[in-house]
């Protein structure tokens, strides 16, 4: 029976009704879609015009850690804010990479910046209280970590896939890779997988094992739980985890990552950070200091610099013995001293081979009394006293007066130098008074050269600290550094060429480029070879007879000096061999007296103990004897066989007799008994190698008056005190 014409009539209009009710859902459906779309596509665009901008990733130069290196290779100190070493991805094993991939973002290969697969993934897993997986692909956590904070929140999510998928339109993936693998943080203080790879295996990342790279590629989720230096147990976890994705992933087989879970880590252990983690803390904590002050701290912290010093790790040790066995000959022999000091330089270039700044390098007292001590050489500044009077003509059997000197004080008083022994010795040969380290004697040479002149001589020869222009100066009544000390004489042991010491051979930047080069050091003649030559044989009579025998005695060509403060606050033995230079204080830190400690006691063993285990491998040799400039004179009836002279200082006979000048027998006294002074010489004509450096006379080389404030005390005692005291050998021949 068919429907009626009403009935027809009536579906028709539920029809059509559906239709319009089906279509307006639609409209709305549509609608509220294109509204979403648009204001997604608004938000988009609002934060696409507020994007950093990724140029910046080109030039983008993260903080690099700066390393410090001994001349053989060893590592000695690591400078950072981050512990950061940039390494390309040609140098990453395929191994490494392929661990971190499988692990944050198995499709890295295959997507431009986002996974939206790997978005569902995740969802799911998380609504399955499945295994966390991470949804953002290693290009996010890359936009993540160079634009952007760690801030929880959906705009940030929102920039960071837009970051990432722009980032993903200019790098190729090896360029992504390799600023992903060198900016994360692994814990332990690392950032980057070569840091990481030291810290943790103490390896380049180029040598790692597939379950060390296991390990280290799951750090960067959660550094602080999946340590092994935190918790080794959830670490194994996490290095199973990994393994298991590089297995589903087709970069391991099954058999391959068992092989990896089973083979041994190979921890180093954590390693302590700061100055704690310094090999050798004297001496690189002074390169520390010197870079510093040459480059800025912010780029020795954070420009990756490589840093080759000049430290010998093995003279390094063998000083350190010596200072350590120094104090505790003190201690044991009642001297009451608690520190001491060694400064090794090598002449010919320079270069700081050891620095010892104490008895073991203390956190809570980092005084380094190689160079930051300042302190009253005493005796040992004679040195340049000496060489000023020779440079100047007068030859080592010049006689002096040892007698009775006066100089008036600003106060109306005066001064009056003493020896040890308050005795006068009277007409003395200059090589028998420095020996004996007679204090007249070198008070009186300091007035007729000129103070001003002997102030000149030290700073040209290495001393950098300031000195005071009085008579007691050459006494050493002004303070100087043991580094200072060493590099004066480092210019006599270098036949009176000065390089300035220097604890660095070359630094380059973080790309290679050298930027500091010490290897080739400015050379400046002082003082001629030939002066050189004489003082040096002046100071091997210190050593052979005088206040440094038998304490200072190695068995080889060798001259120096002691030095001791009539206070017993200071204790000194600076002394050298053509190969080698070393200086030596011993004292207190608060100026506390000693108990008779001489320069020529511990000091000078300290010295002898050192010298001889730093040459043992070393053959004996004389220094050098420039022939042109010195002239090698026979004595006649002396038990001494020869004198040194600078040539046109030597006797016009066949034979020298002490006290001879070479023109007239000349008592030099204060104020000079000669008709007439002597000329100072000029300075000696350059030679291709040379590069003199003129030391112009003062104005007037008169005396100086002694300030009451700077005076040095009058007893100076120069003597070991197994032996006779000053004065008490027999008098110059």
């Amino acid at each position: 029976m068919k429907p009626s014409l009403a009935a027809r009539r009536r579906r028709k209009r539920r029809l059509a009704l559906l239709g319009r009710i089906v279509g307006g859902i639609f409209t709305v459906v549509f609608l509220v879609v294109l509204f979403g779309l648009g204001t997604m596509a608004g938000i988009v665009y609002s934060y696409s015009r507020n994007l950093p901008d990724i140029n910046r990733m080109a030039d983008f130069q993260p903080a690099r850690s700066t390393r410090i290196y001994a001349r053989d290779g060893t590592l000695l100190a690591t400078l950072f804010k981050q512990n950061r070493l940039w390494v390309p991805i040609a140098k990453i094993p395929r191994n490494v990479s392929d661990a971190f991939v499988a692990n944050e973002d198995r499709n890295f290969y295959k997507h431009h910046g986002v996974d939206f697969t790997g978005i569902v993934r995740a969802a799911l897993a998380d609504y399955r209280h499945e295994q966390f997986q991470g949804a953002s692909t290693i290009t996010q956590q890359l936009a993540r970590a160079l634009f952007l904070s760690n801030e929880v929140s959906i705009s940030r999510k929102i920039q960071e896939a837009l970051l990432a998928m722009e980032i993903e339109r200019y790098y190729t993936k090896d360029e992504i890779l390799e600023r992903y693998l060198n900016l994360i943080y692994f814990g332990a203080g690392a950032y980057g997988i070569e840091a990481a790879a030291h810290e943790y295996f103490g390896t380049d990342v180029g040598h790692l094992t597939p379950g060390q790279a296991a390990m280290l590629a799951g750090l960067p989720a959660a550094p602080s739980d999946y340590s092994p230096y935190v918790n080794m147990a959830r670490a194994r976890e996490r290095q199973r985890h990994v393994l298991e994705r590089m297995v589903a992933n087709n970069y391991l087989t099954q058999s391959q990552a068992d092989v990896a879970e089973r083979e041994p880590l190979g921890l180093i252990g954590e390693r302590p950070t700061g100055l704690q983690s310094f090999r050798y803390p004297y001496f690189t904590t002074y390169v520390n200091h010197v870079l510093d002050s040459t480059f800025g701290v912010p780029v020795v912290y954070g420009g990756g610099l490589t840093v080759d010093t000049t430290l010998d790790p093995h003279l390094q040790e063998l000083a350190q013995d010596a200072v350590d066995w120094g104090i505790d000959r003190a201690e044991n022999e009642g001297v009451n001293a608690h520190e001491e000091a060694l400064v090794a330089i090598r002449p010919q270039t320079g270069e700081i081979l050891a620095m010892v700044g104490g008895k073991g390098f203390n956190l809570h007292n980092q005084f380094n009394r190689a160079w930051q001590a300042q302190r009253q050489p005493g005796s040992s500044f004679k040195a340049y006293v000496y060489t000023a009077a020779i440079d100047s003509g007068m030859p080592p059997t010049a006689l002096v007066d040892d007698s009775p000197v006066s100089y008036p004080m600003g106060d109306g008083t005066s001064w009056k130098p003493m020896d040890d022994d308050f005795r006068f010795l009277g007409p003395v040969t200059l090589r028998y008074a420095l020996a004996q380290s007679r204090n007249i004697v070198a008070v009186k040479l300091a007035e007729q050269i000129g103070i001003d002149r002997v102030i000149e001589y030290a700073h040209r020869m290495g001393v950098k600290a300031p000195l005071e222009a009085n008579l007691s100066l050459a006494l050493g009544s002004s303070v100087v550094s043991p580094l200072d000390q060493a590099a004066g004489y480092a210019t006599l042991a270098n036949q009176g060429i000065h390089i300035d010491p220097t604890a660095i051979r070359l630094v380059s930047d973080s790309l290679g480029t050298p930027v500091l080069d010490n290897r080739f050091p400015q050379e400046n003649e002082v003082v001629s070879a030939g002066t050189a030559y004489v003082v040096t044989s002046m100071l091997e009579s210190v050593i052979k007879e005088g206040t440094g025998f038998p304490n200072a005695n190695i068995g080889r060509p060798a001259a120096g000096k002691t030095g001791t403060t009539s206070d017993f606050r200071d204790a000194w033995f600076v002394g050298f061999t053509p190969d080698l230079v070393a200086a030596v204080w011993l004292g207190n830190d608060d100026y506390t007296q000693m108990n008779e400690s001489y320069g020529g006691n511990i000091p000078a063993r300290t010295w002898a103990r050192f010298m001889k285990a730093a040459l043992k491998d070393v053959a004996p040799h004389d220094f050098t004897y420039p022939a042109s400039e010195v002239r090698k004179v026979a004595f006649c009836g002396s038990h001494k066989k020869f004198e040194y002279f600078l040539e046109g200082t030597e006797p016009s006979g066949t034979c020298a007799n002490p006290g001879y000048n070479g023109h007239a027998r000349t008592v030099y006294d204060a104020p000079p008994v000669a008709a007439e002074p002597l000329a100072l010489a000029p300075a000696p004509v350059a030679t291709a190698k040379r590069k003199p450096v003129v030391i112009p006379a003062p104005a007037a080389a008169t005396a100086a008056p002694v300030p009451e404030a700077t005076r040095m005390p009058t007893a100076q005692i120069e003597a070991d005190p197994t032996q006779a005291p000053d004065g008490a050998a027999s008098p110059a021949p």
